[in-house]
């Protein structure tokens, strides 16, 4: 079941960045920049990395199924819901990179009323809840920090360029 599980989640990951590079290549033609490209390499292999740490520590240490699994669940799929809540609110202006169009109004519609940034919430839940699952406490200490860190500089590479690039 856990490598069905992993199946799953790295073909959704796929089929994200398939619909992240089309909305790039929109995006680009109504004259988008891109900021933050120093760090994104190192956020997408904070990503791969956290998948492998996560299948080697389950493996290794022959980790099964948490008896919460059920209550896990809900909350990994409660959380998916607001992963697409969010990616469908933003359309075209979805993706995985920091790409901004310069003076194009902000998205203030779906989780973004509320929230500024609830893709990263989203990250956060996942970086959680994917280890908890199978017990894999290592994982989930290491990624949440380095996740930590990731954050702090992508929000505010994001917040600047949103700041003045976008109309008010």
């Amino acid at each position: 079941m856990f490598w069905l599980f992993i199946m799953l989640l790295a073909a959704q990951r796929i089929a994200e960045m398939i619909v992240a590079r089309r909305n790039e290549q929109k995006v680009k033609k109504q004259g988008a920049v891109e900021y933050g490209e120093g760090h994104y390499p190192f956020l997408v292999l904070m990503h791969v990395l956290f998948f492998v740490s996560l299948t080697a520590e389950v493996a290794a240490f022959q980790k099964t199924l948490s008896p919460r699994w059920a209550a896990i669940i809900c909350i990994i799929l409660f959380v998916q819901g607001i992963r697409y809540w969010a990616l469908l609110s933003l359309g075209r202006y979805w993706n995985t990179k920091i790409l901004v169009v310069p003076d194009a109004e902000l998205v203030r519609k779906g989780p973004y009323r509320w929230m500024k940034h609830p893709n990263y919430a989203v990250v956060i839940l996942e970086f959680i809840f994917l280890p908890l699952l199978y017990g894999a406490y290592w994982t989930l200490f290491l990624f949440s920090i380095l996740n930590a860190c990731m954050l702090t500089v992508r929000i505010r590479a994001e917040e600047k360029a949103l700041e003045e690039n976008t109309a008010k």
